[in-house]
C-alpha cells in the first residue's frame, strides 16, 4: 500500500466500473495519488493483476466474471477493515456483482466511468476490441457480453468529455463531501 498511516481512520473502497478502455486505470492512478497525499494507505486492486495472480484459470463467462468480482470484494473488505483504502478499477459488467459489493463492504463508493462504446473502441489501448471484432476474443464485454449500466452509482464521470484529472478531482471532491477524506 502507498501513503501514510491509517491509525484511527476508517477505510473505504472506491469501485470504478465501466467498459474496457473507458479510463478506469488512468483515473485510478491520479485518484490514488490524491488520496495518498492526505495520508491514507492506498492499494489498487487492478482487474488484470487480480486475474493473473488470484483468479488465474477463470474465464470470461458470467459465472467466472462474477466469481472474480466476488474475490475482489473480499480483498477490498480486508483492506477496508484495516483502515486502508482500496481503489478497484474493474469492469464489473453485472449489476448483481456491484450490489454484492455494496451490501458486503461497509464503506463502498461506486463510480460509473461513463464512456461511449465507440470512444472506447477508438482508444483501444490493449487492442482488445480489435481482437474481439475479429473473433479472436470471445465473451468480450461491450461486444459479445452486455455491460449492464449501474442503477445507482455514487458518482459518474464522463471520460469522453472530461480529462482524467477532472474525473479524478470530481471523485475526490465527492469523497471529501461524504467526510471520508
Amino acid at each position: 500500500m502507498t501513503g501514510g498511516k491509517n491509525e484511527g481512520r476508517h477505510g473505504f473502497v472506491v469501485w470504478l466500473t465501466g467498459l474496457p478502455g473507458s479510463g478506469k486505470s488512468t483515473i485510478t492512478g491520479l485518484l490514488s495519488q490524491k488520496i495518498s497525499e492526505k495520508g491514507f494507505l492506498v492499494e489498487t486492486l487492478d482487474g488484470d493483476a487480480i486475474r493473473r495472480h488470484i483468479s488465474k484459470g477463470l474465464g470470461f463467462s458470467r459465472e467466472d466474471i462474477t466469481e472474480n468480482n466476488r474475490r475482489i470484494v473480499f480483498l477490498s473488505g480486508l483492506i477496508e477493515r484495516h483502515g486502508g483504502v482500496s481503489i478497484v478499477p474493474v469492469i464489473t459488467p453485472f449489476e448483481e456483482s456491484r450490489k454484492h459489493a455494496r451490501k458486503t463492504l461497509e464503506r463502498y463508493f461506486e463510480v460509473f466511468v461513463d464512456c461511449p462504446l465507440d470512444e472506447c473502441e477508438k482508444r483501444d489501448p490493449k487492442g482488445l476490441y480489435k481482437k474481439a471484432r475479429a473473433g479472436h476474443i470471445k465473451d468480450f464485454i461491450g461486444i459479445h457480453t452486455e455491460y449492464e449500466l449501474p442503477e445507482n452509482p455514487d458518482a459518474t464521470v464522463k471520460t469522453a468529455v472530461e480529462s482524467p484529472e477532472e474525473s479524478a478531482q470530481k471523485i475526490f471532491s465527492a469523497l471529501e463531501k461524504k467526510g471520508w477524506i
